[in-house]
């Protein structure tokens, strides 16, 4: 089978790039293609990454608690540029203050996010997920 692509990230004005790294890191051990625009990345050039890569995922990264905010419209966003199979993915401390994990995670599904994982997941455990996701679109 040949590799996946995705394209990962840390969206809005968060900055954390050790994280960021580690995720890159995981998955392509996991044998993905990883595009990692780095910290610092909007909406759009996730998108425009995706589409120029012919990426099956997104892998959206958040830890400064702005998530909620950056994040919105994102789904939206994906269909009005033709990613209507794009799997999508977020994960870290998407908001701000303590909230259950289980409400943020419905929060972000009802934004069009496939998937929500909170700020210590196991990523390979996100890699399996993430395969059969992409399976499940192709």
């Amino acid at each position: 089978m040949e590799e996946s692509r995705i394209v990962l990230g840390v969206i809005g004005s968060d900055c954390h790039a050790v994280g960021n790294k580690i995720i890159e890191n995981v998955l392509s051990r996991e044998g993905f293609q990883v595009v990692n625009l780095g910290v610092m990345v909007s909406q759009d050039e996730f998108i425009d990454a995706a589409i120029e890569t012919g990426a099956q995922a997104i892998l959206v990264s958040s830890i400064y608690g702005h998530g909620e905010i950056d994040c919105a419209g994102f789904r939206g966003r994906c269909l009005e540029r033709g990613l209507d199979k794009i799997v999508l993915y977020v994960g870290g401390n998407l908001v701000i203050g303590k909230r259950e994990f289980s409400e943020v995670e419905t929060l972000f599904k009802d934004m069009g996010y496939d998937r929500v994982f909170p700020p210590t997941c196991d990523l390979t455990e996100v890699a399996s997920n993430l395969k059969l996701d992409i399976k499940a679109r192709i």
